[in-house]
């Protein structure tokens, strides 16, 4: 196994959720695949909307039907196991050990963000800052979301570390000016090159 070690200099650790700290990225697609099928969306559209915001998927969809699109999202949610990808938990830990800062930059809403920690309620303390989809106006792959992480993390932008699988969320970070480092997990990682700094088939190759 291959294991890379992180920036001396970063102080903020900025991840992800899904497909990168747990493994929910395929049930995503058994959602969204049907979903956007209804609709009349392209093959691959469950694909190509990795990493966006629900504000902006729902863009996608009749306004008269999204609250109903919303309440099937929220309760396919609500069943969905959220497992721990390899790695994850340990590297959190081993960086809160170490000091570092921990923010969460996820596109998902704070009603599955309530599913998910009633899974796993010691993520709620794993980060010093979550950032929500509803919490940001422009959703991956526009920085916002990773540049107000950094901001109330006290840090600059240059002095994190963004842990992505997306390629919306690879683009959010390299425009927020972080060490960027691509997770295969979602996709191969031929389809990461040249952008992301580093990519790790998961985050059990990341020494810390």
């Amino acid at each position: 196994m291959n294991t890379i070690k992180l920036p001396a200099a970063a102080r903020g650790m900025l991840f992800d959720l899904d497909g990168v700290i747990v493994d929910s990225e395929g049930e995503y697609t058994t959602f969204w695949g049907p979903m956007g099928a209804r609709y009349g969306h392209p093959e691959g559209y469950a694909y190509a909307i990795k990493g966006t915001n629900l504000q902006s998927i729902l863009e996608g969809y009749p306004e008269a039907d999204r609250p109903a699109v919303v309440a099937e999202l929220h309760k396919f949610e609500a069943e969905m196991k959220y497992p721990y990808l390899p790695g994850a938990a340990e590297l959190l830990k081993k960086l809160r050990e170490e000091g570092k800062k921990i923010a969460l930059v996820t596109s998902s809403d704070r009603t599955k963000m309530e599913f998910l920690f009633g899974r796993h309620p010691e993520l709620r303390e794993a980060f010093d800052v979550i950032i929500t989809g509803d919490m940001v106006s422009h959703g991956k792959p526009d920085p916002e979301g990773y540049l107000k992480a950094a901001e109330l993390l006290g840090l600059r932008p240059e002095e994190c570390v963004v842990f992505e699988d997306s390629l919306q969320g690879l683009g959010a970070g390299r425009a927020a000016g972080a060490y960027v480092v691509g997770v295969a997990t979602t996709n191969p990682a031929s389809m990461l090159e040249g952008k992301a700094d580093v990519i790790v088939d998961g985050l059990f190759e990341v020494e810390g």
